[in-house]
């Protein structure tokens, strides 16, 4: 087992609080907390009052007195990088990134953006320090999909498919259980917090396509960039309840289905058959591993959720030297 380490998290959404709040459980030390607009840093070295921190954050809407900027500057081991996924320059988790392996500090990443619109810089920077990037929580939350193609070998693994959005599952699932049409469906998965106030991310196939995009730079190992303006994307905004039914009675269904390969990122409604692996239910996501040696691996389980996702996290963090 791995010493404990000092971690600095950044961002105090469902993620970056499930940290902090389950780091301890882990054997790790939280000395720093940040949100958007302050941030809680130890100066003994001790870690921080997490329950405080987060106490503060649901009543008050802030986690402590400090600069958020403070945190990049405090005595950790680890970043924890949970700020919101952003596209293009990926900002400013690209930049945290950057801070701290100028440090020679590790990072683990819970967003997506940086590895996914800005991978040839990550690596560039991690080539330079003696930190460490890790990434497991970007796609799939709590099911260790990267951690296996790296136990595999990159290099052994031809692809990765699968259902890597629970919203966009849980609607298409309720659209074929029900029998009823896309808008009834999200208006319930917003009422249920399945989906977004804004669900767009999610329901046009962005979320799913970040995720595969990932994946393929991970299966690239460097010899192409992968970013989302690769990938060739389609939601499910466009599904009528009257193709579900259709599909239904040749014994199929329909999933918001990405493909990653070292030739490049596909997401779009697929026709499965109701009793393939691909036809999980609710907000389940599931990945299949094409590999050269050992078969098809199929990996399912909870895709997102704070406590879910921080365990990706804390695993990466773990498998740090």
């Amino acid at each position: 087992m791995t010493d404990g380490k000092r971690l600095a998290v950044v961002g105090a959404g469902a993620v970056g609080g499930s940290v902090v709040d389950l780091a301890a459980e882990y054997g790790h030390t939280v000395v720093a907390f940040a949100d958007s607009s302050s941030a809680a840093v130890a100066g003994d070295g001790a870690g921080i009052d997490a329950a405080a921190a987060l106490d503060r954050k649901a009543e008050e809407g802030s986690v402590g007195d400090d600069d958020p900027d403070a945190v990049l500057e405090a005595d950790y081991d680890v970043l924890v990088e949970a700020t919101p996924t952003t596209l293009d320059d990926a900002e400013p988790g690209f930049s945290h990134v950057q801070a701290a392996l100028e440090r020679d500090r590790h990072v683990v990443l819970a967003n997506k953006g940086p590895v996914a619109e800005r991978y040839a810089d990550v690596r560039e920077l991690e080539r330079q320090s003696a930190g460490e990037v890790r990434f497991e929580a970007t796609v799939g939350g709590a099911i260790p999909i990267v951690s296996t193609v790296e136990d595999l070998s990159p290099s052994h693994v031809t692809a990765a498919r699968g259902v890597l959005n629970g919203t966009a599952n849980f609607i298409l699932s309720r659209m074929a259980a029900e029998g009823i049409d896309y808008e009834h469906v999200l208006a319930e998965a917003q009422d249920l917090g399945v989906a977004e106030a804004d669900p767009t991310f999610d329901v046009e196939g962005t979320d799913a396509a970040l995720k595969c995009v990932i994946l393929a730079n991970v299966l690239s190992e460097g010899e192409r960039e992968f970013t989302l303006a690769d990938a060739d994307v389609e939601g499910i905004t466009n599904v009528p309840g009257s193709a579900l039914e259709l599909a239904a009675e040749d014994g199929r269904t329909i999933r918001l289905v990405g493909e990653a390969t070292r030739d490049g990122i596909r997401v779009g409604p697929r026709l499965v058959p109701q009793n393939a692996a691909l036809a999980v239910t609710g907000t389940r996501n599931i990945v299949q591993l094409e590999t050269e040696h050992a078969g098809q691996l199929n990996l399912s389980g909870r895709g997102a959720g704070g406590p879910e996702t921080a365990s990706a996290v804390l695993g990466d963090v773990g498998r740090l030297g």
